[in-house]
């Protein structure tokens, strides 16, 4: 790039921090259409699983977002996630979710987004380290308004979150990854929710695969640009008798292969209605171990909250949706 070509494009970072800054401001004064007070979106419910804390949050239409708050310790060291949510409802229709089972409602504002984090604060007196976009909806489907609420808060005038400790799951939208790569903020955590080991499960659990097949979303993971001590989260939900057995791990070894990445092994939550049960706790360490023993760089999520319907993948009012439509 040119000397004047790069004055260019600091002037329009510059010109966008400040526009967010000001829409922020705006918003915290309650003016615009968009606004985003503490007090914008109640509490109306929650649900406690010893720290964990499920919360739901009534919007000016009368409809639901849910957010879990989920306590963290690692190393003697102890803080909280936030799983906030992007939509409510979700397009998507992943079988083995309770969001997916929904439909698309529709997507959450910046302010909404942005308030699960203020509702944390200010409801519950509790301060987030980390934000992860898990909860309902597929977030690449809100594109725009996700980062503008990543923006707010990043932002030191925002509520000052590093990026580093914000990450964002994605069913595989590849579109959504080449955006979120062409803004240029590496620091923000990509997720990918994958879940499969070959095109024929996972077009079966995931209908987005149909149109965006496995080998099309690795193209865009491998250009993805990643930070030297940055791996992409590959986020593998076990279910029982779907995806579990030896032959899919060493698929999934094969097929991550090339890529820069950690699996995420999150053991099955059942939704209502569900095909399926939680899986066995020994074929859980058995798939972690056939994995690990083919090289792949391996956690595993822990259980939280599958009793009271907040763990991953059980987010969602199915009833409020009925009831709206019906």
């Amino acid at each position: 790039m040119t000397f004047d070509e790069v004055r260019s494009a600091v002037g329009a970072r510059v010109h966008e921090i400040k526009a967010l800054r000001a829409e922020y401001r705006a918003a915290l004064a309650g003016h615009g259409g968009d606004r985003m007070r503490a007090d914008l979106l109640p509490v109306v419910r929650q649900t406690e699983d010893g720290d964990l804390i499920k919360f739901v949050q009534r919007t000016h239409d009368g409809l639901e977002t849910e957010s879990v708050m989920v306590p963290m310790r690692r190393h003697g060291r102890e803080w909280k996630s936030l799983c906030v949510s992007s939509q409510i409802g979700c397009a998507r229709g992943c079988v083995f979710c309770e969001t997916g089972q929904m439909g698309l409602v529709r997507n959450l504002s910046v302010s909404e987004i942005v308030g699960q984090v203020v509702a944390v604060r200010t409801h519950f007196g509790q301060k987030v380290r980390n934000i992860v976009f898990m909860g309902m909806g597929e977030p690449f489907d809100n594109f725009d308004n996700v980062v503008r609420a990543v923006a707010v808060l990043n932002d030191p005038a925002g509520l000052s979150i590093s990026c580093e400790r914000i990450a964002i799951s994605t069913v595989g939208r590849t579109e959504g990854i080449r955006r979120l790569a062409a803004m240029g903020r590496r620091r923000i955590n990509l997720a990918i929710s994958l879940n499969a080991p070959n095109d024929e499960i996972r077009s079966r659990i995931m209908p987005v695969n149909r149109l965006e097949p496995m080998d099309k979303l690795r193209e865009v993971l491998l250009a993805y640009p990643l930070r030297r001590c940055q791996f992409l989260m590959i986020e593998y939900v076990l279910i029982p008798g779907v995806n579990d057995q030896r032959e899919h791990a060493l698929q999934l070894a094969e097929y991550l292969r090339p890529l820069k990445c950690v699996v995420n092994v999150i053991p099955y939550n059942p939704r209502h209605e569900s095909p399926w049960p939680a899986p066995d706790e020994q074929i859980v360490r058995q798939f972690i171990v056939w994995l690990k023993e083919e090289g792949q760089v391996v956690k595993r999520r822990l259980t939280k909250g599958r009793e009271h319907m907040a763990a991953c993948g059980q987010l969602g009012n199915r009833e409020m949706v009925r009831g709206r439509r019906g």
